[in-house]
């Protein structure tokens, strides 16, 4: 980069910059008449020079760093969903043992993947802090390449699942949508007709979405009785349609759940974090006290409250899928009323100081305030996350299981986005008519207050409606949740 480039390169039209950032080899002139001319003043010619050849090394490194980000989401992509979808399939959901050992698999491969982040926080930080970048970055690359070896070990010894179906499910499905819109003007009672010349007796969850039970019919005089659909196709597609309520209602989670690694950490910079005489905690650490609680909490939760929920329930997974997103939700609830509570104080204890025009003072205010926050909102992901990842997994089409796990992916990934979206809203409307934003530079005069009681308040309705469609909900008939 050029560093302040902008008063040292005064150099150059951008016609003839541009061309030259392009690979031109030509030497630069000076251009009279009605160009502007290359000005190098108080001999600058060297640092125009520096700072020309460091953009054009910055230009080759950010060809490998856009390469990165290209590959970056697409290995994600298909890593993600796949591995713990693959991983799932490896237990016979219909035999009473695994089915239970298929639920703990959810739990303690999140367990895992946290007491990771964890460990890399901490050590992969303190080497590329103190020894060097390409260490800190070659480590993890040889412990994933040894992780690719012991997959390719195992291929002998793992299960996979035989599609029979001749055609894709998402083809499968799209034709479902496709002929029920073809034979819409065909009245009910003819579609019962034909259900029962099929000798189909609906269970309840075929009571929902009826209008796609006219993808059953064929129309008079139409010869498209080869391509007729299933039953089992209208039902998986009705099942699709019942997951769009109860995905959209955890969008919420998602908007709160981007909060912890950005607005929290800003209050953190502002309080003093102080151990001892000589020893400061970095803001951003404090969100490995999520990582530590979801540990903790997991291990707690899968070895005490599941064996008693299922003695009471007899379900192998102790409560359902739904009560278990719930409890996810409303513990986030209770992590942005107790981060408003909180942040209201640190305001209060800005003011009693004389700190409000002071954004780089320490706030004395010890830093572990904001712990009990980060503490909820860990284990409401062991609620939550854990319990999306299981829910979209077990309710989705058999031949879309990765799809399901994408599904509770694109919470989060939406959450994030719709939360930068709230933000700039929010930033606009609060710094009308001279005012402070509630997301001001200077913390101390802003009201992440508010904006967290917004949160919360968005959270209790967001869990009214995820209630209102879960009470309604039916699972599949394979469901053992």
């Amino acid at each position: 980069m050029c560093g302040d480039g902008r008063e040292v390169c005064l150099l150059w039209n951008k016609r003839e910059f541009d061309q030259l950032l392009d690979g031109a080899t030509r030497p630069v002139h000076s251009y009279g008449g009605g160009e502007r001319e290359c000005l190098v003043r108080h001999g600058a010619d060297v640092a125009a020079l520096g700072c020309f050849c460091g953009r054009l090394i910055s230009r080759s490194i950010s060809h490998h760093f856009n390469l990165f980000l290209a590959l970056y989401p697409v290995a994600q992509g298909g890593h993600k969903p796949c591995v713990q979808a693959f991983g799932a399939d490896q237990f016979d959901g219909r035999d009473p043992k695994e089915s239970k050992a298929k639920s703990s698999f959810f739990n303690w491969l999140f367990s895992a993947s946290c007491g990771a982040i964890t460990v890399a926080l901490v050590i992969l930080t303190y080497i590329q802090d103190n020894l060097s970048w390409g260490l800190g970055f070659g480590i993890p690359c040889f412990i994933m390449c040894f992780a690719l070896l012991l997959f390719l070990l195992g291929t002998t010894t793992y299960r996979f699942q035989v599609n029979s179906a001749e055609m894709s499910p998402f083809v499968s499905i799209g034709r479902v949508f496709l002929k029920a819109a073809r034979n819409w003007i065909t009245t009910s009672s003819a579609s019962s007709m034909q259900e029962e010349s099929q000798g189909f007796l609906p269970y309840q969850g075929s009571q929902e979405f009826q209008f796609l039970n006219k993808a059953l019919l064929v129309p008079d005089g139409s010869e498209e009785e080869r391509n007729l659909c299933s039953i089992g196709e209208v039902e998986e597609a009705k099942a699709i349609l019942r997951l769009f309520p109860i995905w959209a209602t955890c969008l919420v989670y998602g908007i709160v759940y981007a909060q912890s690694s950005t607005l929290f950490t800003k209050q953190g910079v502002t309080m003093d974090r102080s151990i001892g005489p000589s020893f400061e905690v970095p803001a951003a650490s404090l969100e490995s006290f999520i990582s530590v609680s979801i540990v903790v909490f997991i291990a707690i939760y899968d070895r005490i409250l599941v064996p008693i929920a299922r003695s009471i329930t007899t379900r192998p997974s102790g409560i359902t899928l739904l009560q278990r997103i719930g409890t996810g939700i409303f513990l986030s609830f209770l992590s942005m009323v107790i981060a408003a509570l909180v942040e209201t104080k640190r305001l209060q204890t800005a003011q009693e100081y004389g700190l409000d025009d002071k954004p780089k003072a320490t706030i004395p205010m010890s830093v572990f305030w904001l712990t009990p926050q980060y503490l909820f909102l860990g284990v409401s992901e062991v609620f939550a996350i854990v319990g999306m990842q299981e829910f979209f997994y077990d309710q989705v089409p058999s031949g879309l299981k990765s799809t399901g796990f994408a599904l509770y992916l694109s919470i989060l990934g939406i959450g994030s986005f719709l939360s930068s979206i709230l933000i700039s809203v929010l930033q606009k409307a609060t710094s009308r008519h001279g005012h402070e934003s509630w997301f001001s530079d200077n913390l101390n005069k802003a009201h992440l207050d508010y904006f967290y009681f917004l949160l919360a308040g968005l959270s209790a309705i967001a869990l009214a409606a995820f209630a209102y469609f879960a009470k309604s909900y039916v699972y599949n008939q394979a469901s053992n949740t």
